[in-house]
């Protein structure tokens, strides 16, 4: 049974195996739901599907087509195994019919929009209703119960503000807990570790990598921030690996928490991991989920590695059927330890579309990411540079040592991780070594690829 971080007199961090046995009713925030029987969950998705369906059928003329060329028609679907046989939803049919084409309400029953920041086109836009909003609430509120929040603790939120989800999906949410919000957002990171100490912060909830700067910044500052009363971190909006994961809980004293969203199904709190660390609980009572080989579109083994492919059952503004999110996980159905009933997917490794191809070799960011974090001496951020050199592409790791290192130890680092790279994943690379803190610092999501080939 995999350890849960808690802490000591001395406000130190050690390692605990939780207690055996049944876990307290107090350890969820809706008993009932989340260890129901997993017969009963299929047939509340079944029902829930085909009222997501009925939706979609009756309001959006562009799901409507696409269903009935796929040869659906209203309850034509009689078991979960049927929805199979229904049309895959891309994001790119989101911007295809930008800004409002794929809503199942009208504008004026919206109370709210968000959207990505387009940067490769038009933006994603995804609309809530009021219901959907308290849906949304009630979820980011289990969220953060499951991951260890609790009425009256103070949460640091410092997810962006805005367009994006995770600022305010994560304010609400611990509202409806009763937590206390400090709305923080990004940026200001010397005023954001003055807040944690002074108003006491039990749960800091940021990307990974501003968490990282977060400590960073501390560090610089004298300040140990194992020494106040943070415990719990909930990170997530991008890829991360096990071992960013040991170096946030090592330098900030949290037991650090992988939580997963995205927009278009609704936003952060779609799935969160409890204290054990195995595996994120889907909340498969508003999210049907399926793992699929990205090539051919079939579902793999539980325990297979595959896209994950999201349908919404209770949204009612923007459903999403058969969403392919391009995430890479394998889903794990049996019980929790924790005794929570709900499938759990493993920590997601990458986007197809962010997989890289150097050299025949494929590979994705978490993976050296990986192989970086941990090393004696090298800071744990970093930045992968792609370029095409006489029609071959190569790939340039720009990476820091930690201040103060020893000139020798320095100038003997770029090997370290030359070879560490090539050992492990068979792939030459560059190694860049910049001076301390030349690796752009993020206050949201990192830019972690700089793909500098022609187009």
């Amino acid at each position: 049974m995999p350890a849960m971080l808690v802490r000591n007199r001395a406000s130190e961090i050690v390692r605990r195996h939780p207690r055996r046995g049944a876990p307290p009713r107090h350890a969820f925030y809706e008993p009932e739901v989340e260890t129901m029987p997993r017969a009963r969950l299929a047939r509340l998705q079944l029902e829930r599907l085909r009222r997501t369906l009925a939706n979609a059928w009756r309001n959006v003329p562009a799901l409507r087509a696409r269903l009935h060329a796929a040869g659906y028609s209203p309850g034509a679907v009689a078991s979960l195994a049927d929805l199979a046989h229904l049309p895959f939803t891309h994001k790119d049919e989101l911007r295809e019919h930008y800004p409002f084409g794929l809503f199942a309400r009208p504008r004026d029953r919206l109370l709210r929009l968000h959207a990505s920041s387009g940067t490769t086109g038009k933006p994603t836009v995804v609309g809530y209703t009021r219901r959907d909003l308290a849906t949304w609430s009630a979820l980011m509120a289990r969220t953060l119960y499951c991951a260890g929040v609790r009425p009256g603790d103070v949460v640091h939120n410092a997810y962006g503000y805005g367009l994006f989800t995770g600022g305010l999906g994560f304010h609400y949410g611990a509202e409806r807990l009763g937590a206390t919000v400090v709305p923080v957002s990004g940026g200001a990171t010397e005023r954001q570790v003055a807040l944690l100490i002074d108003f006491g912060a039990r749960a800091l909830c940021a990307t990974p990598s501003y968490a990282l700067v977060i400590a960073e910044t501390a560090e610089r500052m004298g300040v140990d921030l194992r020494a106040t009363n943070l415990q719990i971190g909930l990170f997530g909006a991008e890829p991360w690996s096990e071992q960013m994961r040991r170096e946030i809980e090592a330098r900030l004293g949290v037991a650090a928490i992988d939580n997963y969203g995205l927009s278009e199904i609704m936003g952060p709190g779609v799935a969160v991991e409890c204290p054990q660390q195995d595996g994120l609980h889907a909340w498969e009572d508003h999210f049907l989920c399926e793992v699929i080989d990205p090539a051919t579109g079939r579902a793999v083994a539980d325990g297979e590695p595959g896209e994950l492919v999201i349908t919404t059952l209770t949204k009612e503004a923007l459903p999403m059927i058969r969403y392919r999110t391009r995430d890479v996980t394998r889903a794990v159905r049996e019980r929790c330890a924790c005794g929570r009933t709900h499938l759990r997917l493993k920590r997601v490794a990458g986007r197809n579309d962010d997989m890289l191809i150097v050299r025949g070799i494929n590979l994705f960011p978490s993976q050296i990411e990986a192989l970086l974090v941990g090393v004696p001496g090298l800071a744990p951020h970093y930045q992968l540079v792609l370029e095409r050199k006489g029609g071959l592409d190569e790939l340039t790791v720009e990476v820091e040592p930690q201040p103060g290192l020893a000139a020798s130890a320095v100038a003997a680092l770029a090997e370290t991780v030359r070879q560490r790279i090539h050992s492990r994943l068979g792939l030459r690379v560059e190694v860049r070594l910049l001076e301390p803190g030349g690796v752009p610092r993020s206050q949201g999501k990192a830019v972690r690829v700089r793909d500098l080939r022609p187009r």
